[in-house]
């Protein structure tokens, strides 16, 4: 079957993992408020692929939405801790997700999906965003200069390192993007559903801890 994570373990402070002589605790932290005029959400590395964004099938309504950072706080034979972005989360209600799906792209089908297969979006800025799209394709049509003074500042924030920008000042859409897990790669994006049909989340998974 396609590639689906233990998202509830995953999503819990306090929550630790071992594996290969490396532990994993996962820390929770709020990096600000998804302003979503449209309540279409998107996931992508914005500095490098806000062109290419699309928007998932599953929608929400407009609105004000928390965004937080799951973070594993890892380390190995007393060592010094590092920190990574284990998993972004933008909450849409308060209802618990009684099931995750693939967040897909018009057109995607996991159907066609191998063993552990998953679509998910590319990095290549060290850096991912769950967002508006509306406000990543008006980020889209900024400048490099732009780019740079508002997202690589010359005193990056700690881990996850999150930055919010205002991208829209007509609508109040933002961006705001964490370090992506180890960097670079491809990362999947999950939708929860609430027992009652609704969406009431979005969940991209950063593949830190190993094995969930």
């Amino acid at each position: 079957m396609p590639y689906s994570p233990d998202l509830a373990a995953i999503l819990k402070e306090g929550a630790r993992f071992e594996a290969d002589g490396i532990a994993y605790v996962i820390e929770r932290l709020p990096v600000g408020t998804v302003v979503a005029p449209t309540g279409e959400i998107t996931a992508c590395d914005p500095l490098t692929c806000a062109n290419g964004a699309e928007a998932f099938t599953a929608t929400i309504a407009p609105g004000r939405y928390p965004l937080t950072a799951w973070v594993a706080v890892v380390s190995q034979d007393g060592g010094t801790p590092d920190q990574r972005t284990a998993a972004l989360e933008l909450t849409v209600s308060d209802q618990a997700a009684v099931r995750w799906e693939m967040a897909l792209n018009e057109g995607q089908d996991v159907g066609v999906l191998d063993a552990d297969g998953y679509f998910g979006y590319p990095v290549d800025a060290g850096v991912g965003t769950l967002a508006d799209l509306s406000a990543v394709a008006a980020l889209a049509e900024w400048d490099y200069d732009q780019l740079e003074d508002v997202y690589i500042p010359a005193q990056i924030p700690p881990g996850p390192a999150p930055i919010d920008g205002l991208v829209d000042e007509a609508t109040g859409a933002n961006v705001i993007t964490v370090a992506s897990g180890w960097g670079d790669g491809v990362y999947p994006t999950f939708v929860g559903f609430a027992a009652d049909g609704t969406v009431c989340g979005f969940v991209t998974d950063f593949l830190v801890v190993p094995g969930l």
